[in-house]
């Protein structure tokens, strides 16, 4: 589904001992496991910076031939990048996330579950960070808890990348995605000023629910 889109923007991988924690040797992933290791990448790409003119273009040959919600919203993103050019998506996003004092939408745990930034939520995070061998990368200012960088974690997780157990893995998402990931996504189909990146809010909240159902299932198949 995804094209090839960078990786490690935000976050560090752990070191080679860190890494040795959670397991050694190269795991072959299935396809379910790369394809939302490719989906939170897509995802953390586009929230963590605006696309350049290269990534539009890759982004305009997404093919989903689902005839599922998911899959319409990956043509819905494929068409708008087709139309859009790099200095519109990136004035849209300069007024979705950054603007003159501040954006119309705070992509940010903290935010979006107290009130405030810097609370309690980034601290949590943080704690996790550190128990898995994970840092923010030189040269990245944003909080942690920004909603590109958590997701980057996701698809670390899923493409072993950052090496954790599958209940570590749940237990990070109901942590820290699960409480309110859905609900900026949804914010952000609504936005005023959203054009491509409507799209991407609806290939969030779509993917956030799939990814709620598939865990809850998980989690009555082991009790």
């Amino acid at each position: 589904m995804s094209p090839d889109l960078p990786q490690g923007q935000a976050l560090e991988r752990p070191d080679e001992a860190d890494a040795s924690i959670f397991g050694a040797g190269t795991t072959v992933l299935d396809d379910i496991d790369q394809a939302r290791a490719d989906e939170y990448a897509l995802l953390a790409s586009l929230l963590v910076s605006p696309p350049d003119g290269d990534l539009l273009a890759r982004l305009s040959c997404l093919q989903d031939n689902s005839d599922t919600p998911l899959g319409r919203a990956h043509t819905a993103l494929a068409q708008a990048a087709a139309s859009s050019s790099p200095d519109a998506v990136h004035r849209e996003y300069f007024e979705l996330f950054i603007g003159v004092g501040r954006g119309e939408l705070l992509p940010y745990a903290s935010y979006y579950l107290t009130g405030f930034l810097n609370e309690r939520p980034l601290a949590r995070l943080r704690a996790d960070m550190i128990r898995f061998g994970i840092a923010r990368a030189d040269g990245h200012c944003e909080p942690e808890d920004h909603l590109g960088s958590i997701c980057e974690m996701m698809s670390g997780f899923a493409c072993n990348r950052f090496r954790i157990s599958s209940g570590d893995e749940q237990d990070f998402f109901e942590r820290h995605v699960e409480p309110w990931a859905g609900r900026f996504f949804s914010d952000l189909e609504s936005a005023k000023v959203a054009g491509l990146y409507r799209s991407v809010g609806s290939i969030g909240r779509l993917f956030i629910d799939i990814e709620s159902e598939a865990f809850a299932m998980e989690t009555r198949r082991s009790a």
